[in-house]
């Protein structure tokens, strides 16, 4: 990847390979930042293309998952020198028109989460509702939410 960095939102539409956000440099507080980068990765050409319009919340550590041909991006969370925060944020990004949409939030704000689409709901499932380094281990959650994506 062009740009170095770890806990990306990954995901692949019309043959692309999308990286969405994650962390710049390293997990501890003051010595890396989440950043708003999105990258296209083209396996047919092996080529990189130009950056991507940026995603509205700059985090790490959340979910992406395809639907008709949108990817959405889900969670996560934000730890810089000042922030140690977990995300609600739900964000759809169409590659097509290299446009993001915000979303309604999450009810419930997580990082380190998993998920899918089934038919034409997102599944997400568990994560922390604690932002990491927040003190102590952070706090795991059982929920599961469907968010409903269209028809």
């Amino acid at each position: 990847t062009p740009t170095p960095r770890n806990h990306i939102f990954a995901a692949a539409v019309n043959g692309k390979i999308y990286l969405i956000g994650g962390r710049l440099g390293s997990m501890a507080i003051g010595s890396g930042s989440p950043t708003d980068i999105v990258e296209e990765y083209d396996p047919a050409t092996d080529k990189w293309g130009w950056l991507k319009a940026r995603m509205p919340t700059p985090r790490d550590s959340g979910v992406a998952a395809v639907y008709n041909g949108k990817i959405y991006v889900l969670g996560g969370q934000q730890i810089t020198a000042i922030n140690n925060s977990v995300s609600r944020a739900v964000e759809a990004y169409d590659p097509a028109a290299n446009e993001w949409t915000v979303l309604p939030n999450m009810q419930l704000a997580r990082h380190g989460i998993g998920g899918g689409v089934i038919g034409n709901r997102l599944h997400i499932v568990g994560g922390h509702i604690t932002a990491a380094f927040s003190g102590g281990e952070p706090l795991n959650s059982p929920n599961h939410d469907a968010l409903e994506l269209g028809r």
